[in-house]
């Protein structure tokens, strides 16, 4: 929007952005909800499995072609390649790692010689659930949890699982096969798809319409070019998450409206999938929350398949391995990984400085929240609420600098290529590498008192 003053803002805001971009995000996904609802219509009927599975995989594959064309052979030649390795590997008990090499090797030829890189980024969340699902696959194959390879059209129904195979989230191939059995249509499932609907919208107007001009339109504060530097990252910062938040909500939706993300407990369905957790992340404890908050079924996958396989090697270069993961995952973008591999040190430093301090003063300053029957002498005393509050400035100060990076008002910067090393060095020379110093500071700290 062009410069307003504050009356006038408020007056184009509604007609300007708030309907156009709900509308425009309607129009986006509105087939890709009626398929996921036809589907789930159509295993209610109770059809043989293989039809239920091919159903899915018909739908996923429609779903594909809407969103990337013919773009959406890569995504195809993914899944045909994991489980060729999959079938190749049946009497291995390494399947996971030779899968997961495999996988890394694909999305770096394809990042970097199959074709441009703005096309690949487009499909990026798609080859990521799809590797995500593979490789959990496998190493639940390794473990038993899954007991045989599956057949070709139950492995493609859980790749192309019409609730995920656009945004996602991860599910293992067990809840896949509880959701095509397919509960019974109840209010509480309907509540849900409808909560998650109108929760994705809200955030999706708040990243577009409402973050980029929280200051000083909303939030009238003004200061010198120091703190407005500060307040604008924090608004890319919060632009950032709230995009974030859509996705997350948006997958809430069409997995839940394809009869997924359920728990059952003694015939008590319970219709309770939660991708992330916004206020967690805003409001954060530490940056240990925020990283577990920020998408959970991701972080269970990256604990359960990375952080766990890792931690042999010792805590710190297992947390090392699980973002570089995530960051190969994400995709080759400097920025990304710049942010992702700084989180890894940071979230370090943070834990086991507060886990020192937690043991010096007795108290309940651990990154994450402790239990009610912990043993710490100190619980709820003022100054254990004031350092927990203090950490959590500080989690707030490194949100803003790491989110800095995310500003699509960035000239001659094509968003789609990804932000070049150039960008990321200027914007955090413009904080003064503020994160990262405080980082440092922190981490000498804790060795002074170790």
């Amino acid at each position: 929007m062009p410069a307003f003053s504050r009356q006038e803002f408020f007056q184009e805001l509604a007609e300007g952005c708030l309907l156009p971009t709900a509308q425009q995000g309607l129009e986006q996904v509105w087939q890709l909800l009626v398929i996921c609802l036809v589907c789930r219509l159509f295993w209610r009927l109770g059809p043989p499995s293989y039809l239920k599975h091919l159903s899915t995989v018909a739908g996923g594959f429609y779903s594909l072609y809407l969103f990337f064309e013919l773009h959406m052979v890569w995504v195809v030649l993914l899944s045909l390649l994991c489980y060729l390795i999959l079938f190749l590997c049946r009497h291995s008990g390494n399947r996971g790692s030779f899968l997961s090499v495999t996988i890394l090797i694909y999305l770096l030829m394809g990042e970097l010689h199959m074709m441009d890189t703005a096309t690949w980024h487009k499909m990026r969340g798609s080859q990521m659930v799809v590797a995500m699902k593979a490789i959990s696959l496998a190493f639940d194959l390794d473990h038993g949890t899954v007991p045989a390879v599956p057949s070709p059209v139950e492995f493609m129904g859980y790749i192309y699982f019409v609730g995920t195979v656009i945004f996602g989230p991860w599910i293992s191939f067990n809840s896949y096969k509880e959701a095509i059995e397919s509960q019974r249509l109840s209010l509480a499932w309907f509540t849900k798809v409808c909560l998650s609907w109108i929760k994705c919208q809200v955030c999706l107007i708040i990243s577009n319409c409402i973050a980029p001009y929280l200051f000083p339109y909303f939030i009238p504060i003004y200061g010198d070019r120091m703190l407005r530097k500060w307040l604008r990252a924090y608004e890319n910062a919060l632009s950032f998450h709230f995009s974030n938040y859509f996705v997350g909500y948006l997958s809430e939706t069409t997995t839940s409206l394809a009869g997924a993300g359920f728990t059952d407990n003694k015939d008590n369905i319970q219709w309770d999938l939660t991708v992330t957790r916004p206020l967690n992340v805003e409001l954060p404890r530490s940056m240990v929350e925020v990283v577990t908050s920020w998408n959970l079924p991701m972080s269970r996958w990256l604990n359960t398949y990375v952080f766990k396989s890792a931690l042999r090697l010792g805590t710190f270069p297992a947390i090392l391995v699980t973002y570089t993961a995530s960051a190969l995952l994400h995709g080759l973008s400097f920025h990304l990984g710049a942010v992702l591999l700084s989180l890894g040190f940071i979230t370090y430093v943070e834990h086991v400085l507060r886990k020192r301090l937690a043991a010096i003063f007795h108290a309940c300053i651990l990154s994450r929240r402790c239990p009610p029957d912990c043993g710490h002498q100190h619980k709820q005393s003022l100054w254990v609420y004031a350092i927990n509050m203090g950490f959590s400035a500080m989690s707030i100060f490194h949100l803003a600098y790491l989110g800095s990076l995310f500003d699509s008002d960035v000239d001659n910067i094509d968003s789609e290529e990804g932000y070049v090393a150039n960008h990321t060095i200027q914007k955090w020379s413009e904080l003064s590498w503020a994160s990262h110093w405080v980082t440092f500071g922190c981490w000498v700290f804790y060795r002074l008192i170790r």
